[in-house]
């Protein structure tokens, strides 16, 4: 894709930061490095002639017939085209503007190709966040739900705060709990019906409540107003998973033969550094032989991808499994000795009710998926050696995603590709400290057993 310049110069669309590919016979695991030219990803603006010091240059004869000055009379009578001026601002502001104008079309932005640069993309950018957004729930409690997320980002513009904004997002969440009562706690099975109404209750006037929150936003408290909020939206989510028992969807027939997890669980992974050297000290406490890893499983979102690591995890699998550092990525070595399954590729697009099988998602198109990998933490398979439209059997890999190496609008170059299953909730401070030959001692399922479905059993 190309702007016209001139009958020589163009503004050409090359990456920022060039894919890169780790593939090994050992690892069958794929992420950005060294990409083609024929495989450059679009949107990216870079002027290919000399304009300053730091431009580059590929052939200095291309600048020649740029125009360096132009003149308001000779707009006025037609001499100049305005496609040519627009090409001339554009590069102008390239050259003097420290803001990247990277896929700008003044003509049209198609809502699919503005999801990547879009400033106002709000991909959940936590595990927390994005596994609350995940859960199956009630239209009311999602809508609870949205309106307090919104105060998060509104917390976020600094020195004068939208109070006022804020203060009708709580009440707006106030009403919708309060008219849709008997709904909420419709969606809740009988017998955890007792347990949602006294969420509901701490939900609505509790200490940690909207009407706690509601008050701390009229005081102005920002401190104040983000504990309460975040009490607030914990309760939320408890509220939520009393209400998706199981899964929302039916899985095709074909796929009953694997493990599924109709719901969450939790796994916790104990790791020990390979060269007998400590982790860092907690706050207060000492340096740690062995430090711990909590993962949230999505059973929800990715039941057969849940299932599988669930079932190898209750077998031993993991316990002695060495970790490799690659490129932005913290990944299990590729055979624990046991039996696991080579799941299909599962992913969840967001906006959708069921996982799409074998497909991977195409971000460009505007396709974001329920569990995204541009979160530090995210925990996904890598994929079979065999095809890429299955899952290894065994190996999974930690994302440690950062921004600075991300294309635009802060989304992953590997988003949509893996199956994402779960995050990092409690440990994220000590994937900096494990290196190459670190050992997973010990990994067990401490909560969610019962959502395990095995094929035997079903």
């Amino acid at each position: 894709m190309a702007f016209p310049l001139s009958s020589s110069i163009t503004l050409s669309f090359t990456p920022s930061t060039p894919k890169r590919h780790f593939l090994s016979t050992h690892f069958a695991f794929r992420f950005s490095q060294a990409r083609s030219q024929e495989n450059v990803r679009p949107f990216q603006l870079k002027v290919q002639c000399k304009a300053s010091k730091e431009a580059f240059v590929k052939d200095k004869s291309q600048c020649r017939n740029i125009p360096t000055s132009f003149n308001l009379s000779n707009l006025i009578n037609g001499t100049m085209k305005l496609e040519n001026v627009i090409a001339v601002i554009l590069i102008l502001a390239e050259i003097t503007s420290p803001l990247p104008l990277a896929g700008w079309d003044f003509w049209s932005i198609s809502p699919a190709n503005a999801v990547l640069y879009s400033p106002e993309t709000k991909l959940p950018r936590t595990g927390e966040l994005a596994l609350r957004r995940a859960i199956p729930a009630n239209t009311n409690m999602k809508a609870i739900q949205d309106s307090l997320e919104d105060i998060s980002y509104l917390l976020r513009i600094p020195q004068r705060k939208p109070y006022g904004t804020m203060e009708g997002n709580v009440k707006k969440a106030l009403k919708i709990a309060v008219d849709g009562k008997d709904s909420i706690l419709a969606s809740i099975p009988a017998d955890l019906r007792e347990k949602g109404s006294t969420l509901y209750s701490s939900l609505v006037d509790g200490k940690g409540g909207l009407e706690a929150l509601l008050k701390s936003i009229k005081d102005q408290d920002p401190d104040r107003v983000s504990v309460g909020l975040a009490s607030s939206l914990d309760t939320v989510a408890e509220l939520e998973l009393l209400q998706a028992p199981g899964l929302s969807f039916l899985l095709p027939e074909q796929y009953l033969k694997y493990p599924r997890l109709t719901g969450r669980a939790i796994v916790e992974l104990t790791i020990e550094k390979g060269d007998g050297s400590s982790f860092s000290p907690e706050a207060g406490g000492e340096l740690r032989k062995t430090a711990t890893i909590q993962v949230v499983l999505d059973g929800y979102s990715a039941p057969l991808t849940t299932g599988n690591f669930a079932k190898l995890v209750t077998d031993g699998a993991y316990d002695g499994t060495k970790l490799s550092c690659i490129n932005q990525a913290i990944i299990s070595e590729n055979d624990t000795g046991k039996n696991g399954y080579s799941v299909p590729l599962e992913i969840m697009p967001s906006g959708q009710f069921e996982p799409l099988y074998k497909t991977t998602l195409s971000v460009q198109d505007g396709e974001l998926p329920v569990l995204p990998l541009s979160v530090y933490g995210a925990v996904a398979m890598a994929h079979s050696e065999v095809s890429e439209e299955y899952s290894s059997p065994y190996q999974f890999f930690f994302y440690l995603y950062d921004k600075r190496n991300s294309g635009l609008g802060g989304i992953s170059f590997e988003e949509g590709q893996f199956s994402v299953f779960g995050y990092i909730t409690a440990g994220r401070e000590i994937l900096p400290q494990i290196k190459t030959g670190d050992i997973i001692k010990s990994a067990k399922l401490v909560e969610g057993r019962d959502r395990l479905v095995l094929p035997s059993e079903s």
